[in-house]
């Protein structure tokens, strides 16, 4: 499809006001999913970033990385169980982790942003005790009713966000690129969720929006009818829908963590689908937007 000289300056008027009203504020993007993996949908993304970078708005990168952690592990021999959704971390699993989340993905995402003229740099949650964590608690629920703990290992919920480290990169005029990666009360590493991570950052940085990028088009009343998309969720709904099943599976913790960000003061949340080129954009710049938005 061409388009016109005129259609690409209806486009920029369109986006001039959403220019000027984001220009100077804080969105935080979770980076994951299909757009980590395609190379097609990673330069869309990251070109989406470095563009909002130069109109002026202050991105902060938080990526994921299940399936480089997959083939890592497939590697050496190991292979990972799940629980709710949760990669069950020994020792030796943390460490190869740690070694995908902070050093592979995270260096390779900044210096893509970099080479497309954006000044970026990544980091873990250990740095500059950005994330500390603790053990995250497991209650499983057996067939008869019983309930026991489940032990998942290194797997963290965040305890405390020390935002100065990324409010020093945002001066320097950087894009902070985070590994999900945090620090314990003695030193050791956890493994702690993207999506959580990047709702507690956001929450720690007053952040004017919290993006997510998700491998589905957002919540639906009815999954099955494409044309029931809900475009905005009230916090307060967000129990009703998880109870009647409209939320269900991997959607819940995602949501969850939608709830929390807002909850502690995050202006807008976002789910969007990362497997759109450019969704980014369609979402900060258009007037009709992309995904599910949530609101207080």
């Amino acid at each position: 499809m061409t388009i016109s000289p005129l259609e690409k300056a209806e486009i920029l008027v369109e986006a001039l006001p959403y220019i000027k009203k984001f220009s100077g504020k804080t969105v935080v993007i979770k980076y994951g999913g299909n757009a980590m993996l395609d190379d097609n949908l990673k330069q869309a993304v990251l070109t989406d970033i470095t563009l909002m970078k130069f109109v002026g708005i202050n991105p902060v990168v938080v990526h994921g990385g299940g399936p480089e952690i997959n083939a890592m592990l497939k590697k050496v021999g190991k292979t990972s169980d799940f629980v709710q959704g949760l990669r069950v971390t020994d020792a030796e699993t943390m460490e190869i982790t740690e070694m995908v989340l902070a050093g592979k993905l995270n260096k390779e995402i900044a210096g893509l942003l970099g080479q497309l003229g954006a000044k970026a740099v990544g980091i873990s949650g250990k740095d500059g005790q950005l994330l500390t964590a603790a053990k995250k608690p497991m209650l499983l629920r057996d067939a008869d009713g019983t309930e026991r703990q489940v032990d998942l290992g290194y797997v963290g919920e965040v305890t405390a966000v020390n935002p100065e480290v990324i409010k020093t990169l945002v001066a320097g005029n950087f894009i902070p690129v985070i590994a999900p990666v945090a620090g314990g009360e003695a030193g050791e590493s956890y493994n702690v969720n993207a999506d959580s991570a990047a709702s507690h950052i956001a929450a720690a940085l007053q952040a004017d929006k919290l993006v997510l990028l998700t491998d589905v088009e957002g919540i639906f009343a009815n999954y099955a009818d494409k044309s029931s998309l809900l475009s905005t969720v009230e916090v307060g709904q967000v129990d009703e829908l998880i109870n009647s099943g409209i939320i269900s599976g991997g959607m819940i913790p995602k949501v969850e963590c939608c709830a929390h960000a807002i909850s502690a003061g995050v202006s807008q949340v976002h789910i969007i689908d990362g497997r759109v080129p450019h969704s980014i954009l369609l979402e900060i710049f258009t007037k009709q937007g992309i995904g599910t938005m949530f609101l207080p």
